[in-house]
């Protein structure tokens, strides 16, 4: 006799598997969230990637969102970089953090389309930070040159951990940054030039550290704002009257 139950579609499995990781992500334990995108970059499945991607941009513990981009560097880029673009054209301040960050991690030459002047120059520190990490990681070879102008247009900007990424930045760039460094070096505004001038310390020295470079500039800096001792000044403790 012939069975009149229909086949279950093949999409059921999908269904199914991303109910399941919904109601994971969503979990109150943050260890709960974190196995559950363990387990989705372990066993790839394209289905899961628009969920991945939604849940980037509202998770609120780092681990998790450090997960969550792994486990997307899992699946086909065809997959994962046209969502990860939208997230960065069309998101809030975390979807479009965490999506560079994810674009850079994955790699693909397509990631370049996310790197616009709203991103380098975005008025929120953790989106510009993490798009001038993404650029230098996504940039197309002849272009680096181009990218560095845009950077420096930033020099100045922000407190020392924002002026620090930024510098890092610039100094992986390599000597394609150094016309347009030289020229801040030299701009009326002190932070901009104090800000060049220790970021090109770190394309002398590699080695070297940031903060370290920062104060080296800082005091070169006042030193040439100083006023100047005339020669036939007092020593210091001679008495005029002597």
């Amino acid at each position: 006799m012939t069975s009149n139950t229909h086949a279950t579609p093949h999409t059921r499995p999908g269904v199914a598997a991303g109910s399941r990781l919904a109601r994971a992500l969503a979990a109150g334990s943050a260890s709960v969230r974190l196995q559950a995108a363990l387990a989705a970059g372990t066993h790839p499945d394209p289905a899961l990637v628009p969920l991945l991607v939604e849940r980037c941009a509202v998770e609120p513990d780092f681990f998790v969102r450090d997960m969550l981009t792994w486990a997307l560097t899992r699946h086909p880029s065809p997959e994962t970089v046209p969502l990860l673009l939208a997230a960065v054209r069309d998101g809030g301040r975390q979807a479009r953090s965490q999506a560079l960050h994810t674009l850079s991690k994955i790699g693909d030459a397509r990631g370049w389309d996310a790197i616009s002047a709203d991103v380098l120059h975005h008025p929120d520190d953790d989106v510009a930070r993490t798009s001038w990490r993404a650029a230098v990681v996504l940039v197309p070879p002849g272009r680096e040159a181009e990218l560095a102008e845009a950077l420096c247009r930033e020099l100045g900007r922000g407190d020392r951990e924002t002026q620090r990424s930024l510098s890092r930045a610039l100094a992986a760039l390599g000597e394609a940054g150094r016309p347009a460094l030289g020229a801040r070096e030299s701009a009326a505004d002190e932070a901009v030039r104090t800000h060049a001038a220790a970021t090109r310390h770190l394309l002398d020295d590699p080695d070297a550290d940031v903060e370290a470079a920062v104060a080296e500039a800082q005091r070169v800096a006042a030193l040439a704002a100083a006023p100047s001792v005339p020669d036939d000044a007092p020593a210091p403790g001679d008495r005029a009257d002597r």
